[in-house]
């Protein structure tokens, strides 16, 4: 029962993010704007237990969410032969300009912050 407590915040929570972007035509999507009140409401015991019991059931379950992908994969087995490894090496790039930027980031802001200490 405490789990459907936590399932019924998260999507309330949701769902007035969604009201509040499109209400307010907010650059942010609905989404993100509910986990923001989330992170919020998180705060209070009576929203943060339940919304865990349900964080705990749906992570001992979360392998069910990639049987669709595996499906997927399967019946494209002829585009990834062909595209494979370009695919392969645009996700390896792409993290790795992805790693450097957050480390120059990283490091503009502790040379920044490293400035105002002195």
């Amino acid at each position: 029962m405490n789990g459907l407590r936590g399932l019924a915040w998260l999507l309330a929570l949701q769902s007035i993010g969604e009201l509040l972007a499109r209400g307010l035509a907010l650059p942010l999507p609905g989404p993100v704007i509910g986990m923001l009140l989330l992170l919020l409401a998180l705060r209070a015991p009576s929203v943060r237990e339940p919304v865990a019991a349900c964080a705990s059931f749906m992570l001992s379950h979360l392998s069910l969410l990639f049987v669709p992908v595996g499906v997927g994969v399967m019946t494209h087995l002829g585009l990834i032969s062909q595209y494979g490894m370009r695919m392969l090496l645009v996700i390896v790039l792409s993290t790795w300009i992805g790693l450097a930027v957050t480390a120059l980031v990283l490091q503009l802001f502790k040379d920044q912050g490293d400035a105002e200490l002195r």
